[in-house]
């Protein structure tokens, strides 16, 4: 069985986790698998967005499998902890912008997942949290890290030593959420929507605007707009650019080509 399918059509992946039956958890393979794809679409040229969503109507991730974690020794629940961060760690950093369509519950690592993505798109009474102090441990893929950096530190300090649930509509009122649709049937449809306005731009800009975004993040201003520049520079000397120009004065949409 694959417990994680990839479609590529019209320039966006939908990957899609596929262990409906037990609500998307994630165990090793799993783990391995959506890693492999990954790093897949990380060099597939022909990907220009990814969407991230799940099988089944009742979760998006309920995180790791605890009926695995209970036969681990605790090498084995390291290596786990050490591979679920790599892979989030592999999803953050992919050059295209990656939307997560919330499909149902996202709890622990399927929240995890969902933030290490550029935007979030789910319904309004959907339920999510960083449940892991209620298990006696702590987000392990990025969620301590990660949520602070999007909604401010006394918000994350609250939802995750709680370990409160919370709605979409809550989120969204956090600024944890890009898009909130009324029923979680609009999923999918929303975030290719969103997907559909990013291609409708130059790809390379895209990408380089993404990589000046997060790489600028980290530094000092100074250091930041050194970033911006230098990323600018890759534009320069596309097809895609030129092509915007011409297309301007014709008055008409450029046909970017990635290039």
């Amino acid at each position: 069985m694959n417990y994680i399918a990839v479609e590529v059509k019209h320039h966006v992946a939908t990957v899609t986790l596929n262990r409906p039956d037990a609500m998307n958890a994630f165990h090793y393979d799993m783990l391995v698998e959506l890693g492999n794809a990954a790093e897949e679409l990380r060099t597939n040229a022909d990907v220009r967005v990814v969407v991230i969503t799940a099988a089944g109507e009742k979760a998006f991730s309920v995180g790791a499998d605890l009926k695995e974690r209970r036969g681990l020794t605790e090498q084995q629940v390291r290596r786990n902890v050490y591979k679920i961060g790599d892979v989030f760690n592999r999803i953050a950093d992919l050059p295209q912008p990656t939307i997560a369509a919330i499909n149902g519950y996202a709890f622990g690592g399927g929240m995890e997942l969902l933030l290490a993505c550029d935007f979030r798109v789910t319904s309004r009474d959907v339920k999510m949290g960083l449940t892991e102090t209620s298990l006696a441990i702590i987000p392990g893929a990025g969620g301590t890290q990660r949520l602070p950096r999007i909604i401010g530190e006394a918000k994350a300090l609250e939802l995750i030593l709680t370990a409160r649930r919370f709605t979409g509509e809550e989120a969204s009122g956090f600024g944890l959420i890009t898009r909130l649709v009324d029923d979680a049937s609009q999923v999918l449809d929303g975030a290719m929507e969103l997907a559909h306005e990013l291609l409708k731009n130059g790809p390379v800009a895209v990408q380089q605007a993404k990589f000046a975004i997060r790489q600028g993040m980290g530094v000092d201003i100074q250091t930041g707009l050194q970033i911006e520049r230098k990323a600018y520079e890759v534009i320069i000397p596309t097809e895609d650019r030129v092509e915007a120009l011409v297309a301007f004065a014709e008055k008409r949409a450029p046909a970017f080509k990635g290039k």
